[in-house]
């Protein structure tokens, strides 16, 4: 390690740092003036995505090759940064509205976003699997951060649990992966695989073990059964959070793994390539289909979220064509930058709305789709709001989504994936169905909003 070494990851640093010292201070802020913490959470925040603009990649291994300070890398932080800076932002009022302001919460928020900038950063396994706990473990916490309501508590316990399963997948995947080519490097991956250096069953059963831990992180189906219930009893500017850095630090080590260290191994992409495409095809059906049924607006939000992962699994489905390869990166990277700015947009929406006091079904007033009749019509600014997001998530233009499917449809087409973009279309179309429902209720029916 050298100062080279740790100049390429000084915003990493910096904001590891800040973390630490911010949880100390914390310490002696008096509760009533825990905008100070927030303060500070955001200033370390907008310095370090100063930094990550500022320092170039380069594209440089560092730390003996288990870090690569690369465009991708600083893509990805500018995004988990720039949303963190949204997450507070709503974070400020919301916590203090739900009477649930800690000053931990904001430590968590930052050692979170360290985990999934890591993750992009990641030019090894090892260090794939720490990030992603790094990611994860404070998520665990901050998913039951409303105690001592049941839902909270009980949320939290379902991702812990289930995360950790997640997480022994990827690990035995890892060692199924450093058994078949002697090294945990991506580099070190690549040239086995390249030399003929490797057992090609273990790699392909570890690659797809990786694939099924990371599956769970980004939400996809069949391993997306935690989702609803999360989204649902986590404050929103957790699940709002979640629903964002969770799934880019996902797809950040998909990219990761298995375009870096595999991608040059077009046989083995192949037989990755049929799972990959089922997988992508019933994430987006099956979100969309179970979205439609929904009543509470988290919920539904939830299997939104599912099927947008489909959509971005779409665009990694042609990588092992090499002529559409790049394409296939830049589409799910630009996917994942209008999905950020529209998810915490209209989440940003369900926040206002709601109340720190229950409905009839034991839930916070302003979460059943029912409490937005009438929003139209008694706050037209946050109706105009949630139109365009919803007009964005459903993909029509000239809103950022429709770009997005556009370039994601574009690249399954020329990869000769007709099939999956098909299905990309049609569930775009049944997206359109529950979306108008709601719009329908904010615009045309007569309500009392909790505004």
């Amino acid at each position: 390690m050298n100062s080279s070494d740790l100049l390429s990851i000084l915003p990493l640093l910096v904001l590891v740092v800040w973390a630490c010292v911010l949880l100390l201070v914390d310490l002696f802020i008096p509760g009533p003036r825990k905008t100070w913490t927030a303060i500070l959470s955001a200033l370390g925040l907008g310095i370090t995505l100063v930094l990550t603009v500022l320092i170039p990649g380069g594209g440089k291994l560092t730390f003996n090759g288990m870090v690569s300070a690369d465009g991708f890398a600083s893509f990805l932080s500018v995004i988990v940064l720039a949303s963190g800076l949204l997450g507070i932002a709503l974070s400020y009022d919301y916590l203090k509205r739900m009477d649930i302001e800690r000053g931990e919460y904001y430590t968590l928020m930052l050692f979170s976003i360290s985990g999934i900038i890591l993750m992009a950063y990641a030019a090894d396994l090892i260090v794939v699997f720490l990030a992603l706990e790094l990611l994860s473990i404070p998520l665990y916490i901050l998913a039951g951060f409303a105690r001592p309501r049941q839902d909270s508590e009980e949320s939290a316990l379902k991702y812990f649990l289930l995360g950790a399963f997640a997480s022994g997948f990827v690990v035995y995947g890892i060692a199924l992966v450093y058994g078949a080519t002697g090294t945990t490097s991506l580099q070190g991956i690549v040239a086995a695989v390249e030399g003929g250096m490797f057992s090609p069953s273990l790699m392909a059963i570890g690659a797809a073990l990786i694939l099924v831990g990371l599956g769970f992180k980004v939400g996809a189906v069949p391993f997306h059964m935690w989702t609803p219930d999360v989204y649902q009893g986590a404050p929103s500017t957790v699940t709002a959070f979640m629903a964002v850095g969770a799934k880019v630090g996902g797809f950040a080590a998909l990219l990761r793994i298995f375009v870096s260290s595999l991608g040059t191994h077009y046989t083995l992409i192949d037989d990755l390539t049929p799972i990959l495409w089922g997988i992508a095809a019933v994430t987006m059906i099956v979100g969309n289909v179970l979205a439609i049924s929904q009543s509470n607006i988290k919920r539904m939000l939830a299997y939104s979220s599912i099927a947008h992962a489909g959509y971005i699994l779409m665009a990694l489905v042609p990588f092992a064509q090499p002529e559409v390869a790049t394409d296939s990166i830049a589409a799910a990277l630009f996917y994942l930058l209008g999905f950020a700015i529209t998810s915490y947009g209209i989440w940003a929406v369900v926040m206002t709305l709601e109340k720190d006091e229950d409905g009839e079904d034991g839930l916070r007033t302003g979460l059943n789709l029912d409490d937005y009749a009438g929003l139209g019509r008694r706050a037209p600014g946050l109706a105009l709001a949630m139109t365009i997001f919803m007009l964005s998530f459903i993909g029509l233009p000239p809103t950022l989504g429709f770009a997005g499917k556009l370039y994601l449809f574009r690249t399954a087409l020329e990869g000769g994936f007709v099939g999956l973009a098909v299905i990309g279309v049609l569930t775009s179309l049944v997206s359109a169905f529950y979306y108008c429902a709601l719009w329908s209720l904010c615009i045309c029916r007569k309500g009392k909003p909790t505004v």
